[in-house]
């Protein structure tokens, strides 16, 4: 009887550590547990996650990246091929697009294309835009079947450096939800994760770029050193 116990508690130490892992990865549990523009739309019971990533970038350099996410837009950043394989036919962007530069509420953000897996499409409505700070959208019904808010956050820590956190969190109104929400955490996670790495590393290797590129226009224009009783080469 001990040795029953002892695996239950241990499996269930087990499973509480991994959906710990998985609802709240590469943030703080003050961060995980902190209010968030967006929180208010939807009360308790709730199932919620947040999950964030240092940028070494501005907040200004990020956001330009996050206001043209979308399957019919510049994708999510995330696993190109995977996402290929399933059907969803996201082409990740890889440079800022000015086409897609603007994002208020009422518009459309789509996640799922129209007609994958028989369904209409997925696409979550935006309910807050906030310049270098927040977008906030919203899937509700008649249009789905649950309530849903999903948060990007940037907090901006000194002038080269801030965080990005991305938040979900879904209305819990009838026992089954509890069981969908804990089925679907993983994946929800997986696509997360993938668009924070996703986002950190496009927005970086960036300014990299710019960097490498300002130095060898500074180098190329530099003059060169004339030491006395030598000619210039």
């Amino acid at each position: 009887m001990v040795n029953v116990w002892t695996k239950t508690v241990a499996a269930a130490g087990l499973l509480y550590a991994a959906r710990r892992y998985f609802s709240n990865w590469g943030t703080t549990k003050s961060e995980s547990t902190k209010y968030l523009p967006g929180d208010e739309l939807i009360g308790p019971p709730v199932a919620q996650a947040t999950e964030g990533v240092w940028i070494e970038a501005s907040a200004s350099s990020v956001w330009p990246w996050l206001v043209q996410l979308g399957q019919d837009r510049g994708g999510l950043y995330t696993f190109d091929t995977l996402e290929n394989v399933i059907g969803l036919r996201y082409v990740n962007a890889d440079r800022i697009h000015p086409e897609w530069q603007h994002l208020a509420p009422g518009d459309a953000v789509r996640l799922v294309p129209r007609g994958w897996m028989g369904l209409r499409g997925l696409a979550m409505r935006v309910v807050e835009v906030d310049d270098e700070r927040c977008i906030v959208l919203r899937a509700t019904a008649p249009e789905h079947h649950w309530d849903a808010v999903w948060s990007f956050h940037l907090i901006p820590e000194w002038e080269d450096r801030c965080r990005l956190l991305i938040r979900s969190r879904m209305s819990l109104r009838h026992p089954g939800e509890i069981l969908l929400a804990e089925l679907v955490g993983p994946a929800r996670a997986f696509v997360t994760r993938g668009i924070l790495t996703g986002v950190k590393r496009r927005v970086e290797c960036t300014l990299q770029a710019e960097e490498s590129a300002a130095g060898a226009v500074d180098d190329l224009h530099r003059e060169p050193q004339v030491v006395e009783g030598t000619l210039p080469l």
